[in-house]
């Protein structure tokens, strides 16, 4: 591949979590290229040696990004504490191939992984505004208009903390919810507070990337074309990093 630089360099091998914290790593004088001390702002090219300290970084693959439909019963995480299957279960070994935010055990749906730190930064981070969208259903059907439009101006939840939808609209059974946001089981605490708990919750889509009619437990690579709009979402037309 051409020269990258080397925060990008990092993140893609899997030796930082984002670009942040590749830059840290630069700074404190961890990262050594062909036997030097780096600096921010130096590129790598191939045939380059990379250490992390005393650890040789092999070569990053280019930049993946997979749609998982997760199911039911797993967690996203590498090791269960409760003994409970997780995604990484289903999904192929990448080194530093990590979850683009979270669905807890009982959630279904889409969930994105990727090896890019800086885009899983701005995909999850609530300031950057990238929408994602559940489809939920209660057993008390269908919330009212009112309690629908409480939920876009905003609810207070039993931890305190205030938890507001982008948009709230009715569907057959329950609603559907746009959030810009992905706190811990927000959505279902916010449909708690209205009076209609959640008794199935599916993610539909981040950001332009659509669940669509992917069958639960499979991943699949996104396409160009979905890179493309996905990079848009996240960094916008000028894909400054």
């Amino acid at each position: 591949m051409d020269g990258v630089r080397l925060q990008k360099y990092l993140v893609l091998a899997g030796a930082a979590p984002s670009r942040r914290k590749a830059e840290e790593l630069i700074r404190a004088g961890r990262v050594i290229v062909n036997g030097r001390v780096a600096e921010l702002g130096a590129k790598v090219y191939p045939g380059d040696e990379v250490r992390l300290g005393r650890r040789l970084l092999a070569p990053p693959r280019e930049r993946l990004v997979i749609a998982l439909h997760k199911p039911k019963g797993y967690e996203t995480t590498r090791k269960s504490r409760s003994g409970a299957p997780t995604v990484y279960e289903l999904l192929p070994d990448v080194p530093g191939l990590h979850p683009v935010g979270r669905l807890d055990r009982d959630s279904e749906g889409l969930l994105l992984f990727s090896n890019d730190g800086a885009l899983t930064e701005r995909l999850t981070h609530p300031r950057y505004g990238v929408k994602k969208v559940y489809r939920v259903w209660s057993r008390k059907g269908t919330p009212p208009p009112d309690l629908l439009r409480q939920l876009e101006r905003g609810v207070t939840l039993r931890s305190g903390e205030f938890a507001q939808a982008l948009k709230a609209r009715p569907k057959e059974g329950g609603a559907v919810i746009t959030m810009t946001e992905g706190k811990k089981r927000e959505v279902r605490y916010m449909m708690k507070a209205i009076g209609y708990p959640v008794e199935r919750l599916l993610r539909v889509k981040v950001g332009p990337i659509r669940l669509g009619g992917q069958k639960p437990g499979t991943w699949r690579e996104l396409s160009p074309a979905e890179l493309k709009a996905l990079d848009l979402a996240a960094f916008g037309p000028e894909n400054k990093r």
